[in-house]
């Protein structure tokens, strides 16, 4: 326990830094683009550029979040150290000039390939390996997004569907809370999200909820085989891989110009944070679902969970129209709802909604967050996961491994 402690604070305090300075770069690049909006116009020249330096120097690091969960899984050889400069850079790139993406891949992606570097000098072998990928992963998502319950849930929830690893569950804890508190060390502050009222539970209100996480469910499922599906049929049309981020730049580009407003691209939080504060265009969730699924499919950099969020958080507002809950509640329950049914981690879900939106929504998101993690199928943003159990039953089956459930 010493031993893993000690590692662990080690990883919290290398992945918490490089979530702030990951954040105040996104700060930096968001602000620079809205007063300058003739950057948008070259988001292709940008994206040429991007696709070319991983063309040429990512090799594997390519791969991103599904690199560090097949390490995971089947533990060959350390992740590149590469992997941290090259997503904080692509990142960066991908928000200055106008994408539609995210950041918790770049977080994920630094933390954990951060934290390997540290197996060659501890001698560590494969099982430890996967340990110390897994406390990366969890201090990354807890020290972008302030929720480090979520965060070391996630790392331990995100590798097989339906499957738990216990054998990791306190470097993840340690990791993550230490890589939290170093971000915020550092002067972050993260974005506040209220929902002024919660109902009391009725059966009226379960039902809602029931509801609203079908559609929360479907619209996380409908959001990763689109992302994968534009991603396919990209790598058809241009082998060259430079070229995609170079034609999704023009057509993103020439979204922008065509709606007139860049609500849908960067990381959209000034809409999220609407979202929980006044009704917004009933359209919102599907314009911003076409940007990203565009982005990310042509090869851009960043991540999709806070697009997910984005995409969550505006859904469940336009829910409000035809189902009698408050709309800050509902749009709380998309936000986390659909991430958690599209990266099939609803009990990283859950937490994250006590987290954010404080202990007394966890009767509404949680009940949100599971039917949607049902109905969205084995399918997710993730292709790296395994399938650790089926879904659609209730009871998981019995397993003879007693470090995972």
């Amino acid at each position: 326990m010493i031993r893993w402690i000690l590692i662990a604070t080690v990883v919290g305090v290398l992945a918490g830094s490089a979530s702030a300075l990951l954040l105040a770069a996104l700060e930096w690049a968001t602000y620079t683009r809205e007063a300058h909006l003739w950057l948008i116009a070259l988001l292709p020249i940008a994206g040429f550029a991007g696709g070319l330096i991983y063309h040429y120097f990512g090799g594997a690091v390519e791969r991103g979040n599904n690199l560090l969960i097949d390490e995971i899984h089947d533990p060959k050889s350390v992740i590149p150290l590469r992997m941290a400069p090259l997503v904080l850079l692509g990142t960066v790139v991908s928000h200055l000039f106008g994408a539609s993406a995210g950041r918790e891949g770049t977080a994920l992606q630094m933390g954990a390939s951060l934290a390997d570097q540290l197996s060659k000098p501890l001698h560590l072998d494969r099982a430890d390996r996967r340990i110390l990928l897994m406390a990366g992963i969890s201090a990354g998502f807890a020290s972008v997004f302030g929720t480090p319950l979520a965060g070391a849930v996630f790392g331990l929830e995100v590798l097989a569907i339906g499957r738990l690893r216990y054998d990791s569950i306190l470097p993840c804890f340690i990791a993550a809370i230490i890589g939290d508190r170093v971000t915020m060390a550092w002067g972050i502050h993260h974005t506040l999200y209220r929902i002024p009222y919660i109902p009391s539970v009725t059966i009226v209100g379960l039902l809602c909820a029931i509801a609203a996480g079908v559609a929360f469910g479907l619209t996380g499922n409908a959001f990763a085989r689109a992302t994968h599906a534009i991603a396919a049929q990209m790598k058809r049309w241009f082998a060259y891989a430079p070229l995609r981020p170079l034609i999704g730049g023009i057509v993103i580009a020439l979204a922008v110009w065509a709606v007139g407003t860049t609500r849908y691209i960067g990381l959209g939080i000034p809409t999220i944070v609407e979202a929980f504060t006044q009704s917004v265009h009933p359209w919102d969730f599907a314009a911003r679902f076409a940007f990203t699924t565009v982005t990310l499919g042509s090869g851009f950099k960043g991540g999709e969970v806070t697009p997910l969020f984005f995409i969550g958080a505006t859904l469940g507002n336009a829910l409000a129209y035809i189902l009698p809950l408050p709309f800050p509640l509902l749009a709380g329950m998309g936000f986390v709802a659909v991430f958690g049914g599209a990266a099939n981690t609803p009990l990283a879900s859950m937490l994250m909604a006590m987290e954010l939106f404080g202990a007394d929504s966890g009767v509404y998101a949680g009940l949100a967050c599971v039917v949607s993690y049902l109905c969205s199928g084995h399918f997710g943003i993730y292709h790296a996961q395994k399938a650790g159990a089926k879904t659609a039953s209730p009871v998981p089956a019995a397993s003879p491994d007693r470090t995972s459930v």
